[in-house]
């Protein structure tokens, strides 16, 4: 029987990295279009993806001017999603986005535009070339993925955790500003938000695919 994840969405034109890097992982993708009712029901892990920043309402802050309009409706289902997730011990891999909703759910803050936000939001033509390193905290599920303690990693968002949430800790920063790049709780069986777009890498690169791969292997 194949394990499925599923895959919520706002925009079906950002799926496809998501679905192949899962797949490339020997997973079903699920996706689920957050214009209707999105359940966890068939599916046996919950990916986050990427996109509109998280309204900061949601942490009790006013919006900075940078900060997107917000989307409530995918707030809302991404959050009952991971209450439901966490409550019934799913594998949980949070990308980008994934990680400020994630940080979010668990009561933590975040800035809402980063002072080196040109670095962190770098566009190139391949968006899974490297632009800059990561220092990986050691005896973590990240560090045990990885094999090293430092990777250089790939960036697209202007936003990142501040207040770390209950329960969450801190397991890799960028080397050089010291933005928050990893988020675990070590209390569940898989629970892993990465601030960077291994999606985008999964294919190419063998390294960054063991993310799903070891995503794949707590279902």
């Amino acid at each position: 029987m194949s394990k499925r994840v599923l895959i919520p969405f706002r925009h079906a034109v950002k799926l496809k990295p998501y679905v192949d890097a899962v797949v490339a992982a020997g997973l079903e993708a699920i996706p689920g279009d957050v214009a209707r009712p999105v359940s966890l029901a068939g599916a046996d892990a919950l990916l986050l993806m990427g996109g509109t920043d998280v309204n900061p309402a949601r942490y009790h802050e006013t919006a900075h001017p940078e900060t997107d309009e917000p989307d409530d409706v995918r707030d809302g289902i991404e959050l009952e999603l991971i209450d439901q997730a966490l409550a019934r011990d799913f594998p949980l891999l949070a990308i980008c986005r994934g990680l400020q909703i994630l940080n979010v759910y668990h009561g933590g803050t975040l800035v809402q535009h980063l002072p080196s936000a040109a670095k962190h939001a770098a566009e190139a033509m391949d968006k899974g070339a490297p632009v800059h390193e990561i220092e990986i905290e050691p005896e973590t599920l990240l560090s045990g993925i990885a094999g090293s303690s430092r990777w250089q990693v790939n960036s697209r968002h202007h936003q990142a955790a501040d207040r770390i949430g209950n329960a969450l800790e801190i397991t890799a920063r960028d080397t050089s500003d010291g933005v928050i790049e990893a988020l675990e709780r070590r209390d569940k069986r898989f629970v892993l938000a990465v601030q960077w777009h291994p999606e985008d890498q999964a294919i190419a690169s063998g390294e960054q695919r063991r993310l799903f791969e070891r995503f794949a292997c707590a279902i």
